[in-house]
């Protein structure tokens, strides 16, 4: 019998010492509260096991010969309304109790129970104490059966297994505690992250080991399905520490730490280091965090520049938020991209494809103005989302004039209209452009923000961010970022477009650009990237474009930017001419009208009237002034 327990002793002690041979230093780490350890909080007694475990005097036998004192704290336990499990109160013994008799800060280190309070120094580091509050915690201690989701492995809930190969991040009894992803003994089987962890995880290793992205549902979309091509995922920029990112040294080990953090969230609904965009924050605002830096996106809202609105206090993103922003519109980085599975733009596809910087984003369809599109397709589907059917839509000054036009559908807002296959004209943002009526003044190419590099080959489509884009955006030739943050041009525009304004209809033009600029510095600019300017001072395509152009006119007063979301008998609304009320009033009593046949307009502008034989006079409506 003596034999056999020395065999048993000896095998113990090798396979001690096979385990050990990973680690460097003490395996137990600063959980050895000794005198003279590297602790943050050491005390008196030298057998640094007995502050946790008392070989024959542990607590009521419940739990492993316990020996601190356990909590009774009640928690506020982590919600979400995209959490389908609900936290219930830890049990009194189990094993995330244990952990938060030391960690909730209510009692103090060394406050055993066969040996009274050992005399300690120093503190617990704070970001260890997680007190009352677990909410910015991952979830854990919950009400059993676990519930099934579709970002889940098929296991967890059906059977109690994680997808982990190891074996080491597994329920306890059939549940998430603390001792599923961390082990008291070991600090250092991560050696990277040295936090407890079972097993190594980087590149997100742990996380995958119970969240499943390749998982699919009949009816559900798995909001992970392409993370492992995502650029959180694969990308190596280096990290730096002063980031505060995670652990590890590039964006692909630090990977779901990146942006999650499993305690003490800032973001806690979804455990998000900072909230919404203070997320992405850390490394894409052109810093020293991240090397070599992603452009810089937040350099787009700073003045004099201005791009789309955060949210306030009273419209604050969430993730399970409708689609369709009725009256909560805002615009968070995850409005537009899915931190899952954006990737770079490496390539562009043809208009309307959506950019797999954009990829997984959410959308509406632009049939009704009211069908979800979970994932877009088409890039304006996600831009839908605000700029549709939405109510709650506002004119805000900080984005500059907007004009009022003869013909309208009733909500000037509302593009998809203007847009619509329907419409008697509008740029080909939806649907093809129309063939039946050419376009002489129209580029082969696009032109790169210079003016004169071409850019990409014009097709039968375009997309929003042809024309609201970063004035210094990378596809147009820029360093900047593409796509529309925010920009020095009104309207969050990639390139200046001036408005004719005047103090009322019909009166006189008080922004005239004489002999204008046709460069890219000039009024122009915008309307110059796909259109020959030269060609539209040949009259090619009317026979006044030169003589408005050159009495300081811009292509606003006549032309609608989208498209025509109306219809009316005077104004065809070919070409997308149709006249901003602003400026243009009617000529005495007759409608404002425009025949493209004759190219003729009857109305009053500049104080001048407008007749339809195509003369022009002094206008009877107002004073005489100066004529174009």
């Amino acid at each position: 019998m003596r034999s056999k327990l020395l065999l048993v002793c000896l095998a113990l002690l090798a396979l001690s010492a096979t385990s050990l041979a990973q680690f460097t230093g003490d395996v137990i780490g600063v959980h050895d509260l000794g005198p003279g350890s590297k602790s943050p909080i050491t005390g008196a007694r030298p057998d640094f096991c007995m502050y946790c475990h008392e070989p024959h005097n542990g607590i009521g036998g419940r739990v492993p010969l316990w020996n601190q004192k356990l909590t009774t704290q009640s928690y506020t336990l982590y919600t979400s309304d995209t959490e389908k499990n609900r936290a219930v109160q830890p049990v009194m013994g189990a094993d995330s109790n244990l952990c938060l008799s030391c960690h909730d800060g209510t009692i103090a280190p060394g406050t055993t129970v066969a040996y009274g309070q050992v005399t300690m120094q120093g503190s617990m580091y704070a970001y260890d104490i997680f007190g009352s509050n677990l909410q910015p915690s991952h979830p854990f201690s919950l009400a059993l059966p676990l519930k099934d989701n579709i970002d889940l492995v098929s296991s967890l809930a059906a059977k109690g297994i994680t997808s982990d190969p190891t074996g080491a991040v597994r329920l306890i009894k059939g549940n998430i505690e603390c001792t599923s992803c961390h082990n008291a003994h070991v600090q250092a089987k991560d050696l990277v992250s040295e936090n407890f962890l079972v097993r190594d995880s980087s590149s997100g290793q742990m996380c995958l080991a119970c969240h499943d992205p390749s998982r699919q549902m009949a009816g559900k979309v798995n909001p992970l399905v392409d993370w492992a091509t995502s650029s959180h995922a694969i990308a190596q920029n280096k990290l730096s520490p002063q980031a505060n990112v995670g652990s590890y040294t590039t964006v692909a080990t630090d990977a779901c730490i990146s942006c999650h953090t499993p305690h003490n969230a800032q973001g806690p609904a979804r455990l998000l280091r900072g909230p919404n965009e203070q997320d992405c924050l850390a490394c894409h605002n052109g810093g020293s965090n991240i090397t070599p830096a992603p452009p810089n996106v937040f350099a787009e809202y700073v003045s004099p520049k201005a791009g789309h609105p955060f949210p306030t206090t009273t419209n604050q993103h969430d993730a399970a938020e409708a689609t369709l922003l009725n009256n909560n519109r805002h615009a968070t980085c995850v409005d537009c991209h899915s931190g899952h599975g954006s990737a770079q733009v490496s390539t562009f596809p043809p208009p309307p494809l959506v950019r797999v910087s954009q990829r997984d984003s959410t959308g509406i369809s632009a049939t009704d103005g009211m069908t979800v599109v979970n994932p877009v397709v088409n890039q304006y589907e996600n831009c839908f989302r605000c700029h549709g059917s939405s109510s709650g839509k506002a004119v805000q000054a900080l984005y500059g004039y907007l004009p009022v036009r003869a013909v309208s559908a009733g909500d000037p807002l509302n593009i998809i209209p203007q847009f619509s296959i329907n419409s008697t004209s509008s740029h080909p943002v939806t649907h093809v452009s129309n063939s039946s009526l050419p376009q002489p003044s129209l580029l082969m190419n696009m032109l790169y923000l210079d003016g004169l590099t071409p850019g990409r080959v014009m097709g039968t489509q375009i997309l929003c961010t042809d024309c609201h884009n970063s004035d210094d955006n990378r596809e147009s030739g820029g360093p900047g970022p593409n796509g529309p943050h925010g920009s020095k041009w009104t309207h969050i525009l990639e390139r200046r477009y001036e408005f004719s304004q005047t103090i009322a209809p019909g009166q006189l033009v008080t922004n005239l650009f004489r002999n204008p600029d046709l460069s890219v510095n000039g009024p122009y600019a915008l309307c110059g990237k796909c259109h020959s300017l030269s060609n539209i001072m040949s009259n090619a395509s009317f026979t006044q474009h030169q003589s408005h152009i050159n009495a300081g006119f811009t292509c606003s007063t006549c032309h609608t930017a989208h498209g025509m979301g109306g219809t009316n008998p005077s104004i065809s609304g070919q070409r997308l001419v149709n006249f901003d009320v602003n400026v243009v009033a009617q000529n005495g009593a007759t409608p404002i009208t425009y025949n493209r046949a004759t190219n003729t307009c009857v109305l009053a502008c500049h104080e001048t009237a407008h007749n339809p034989n195509g003369s022009v006079k002094a206008s009877s409506m107002v004073p005489v002034g100066i004529k174009k």
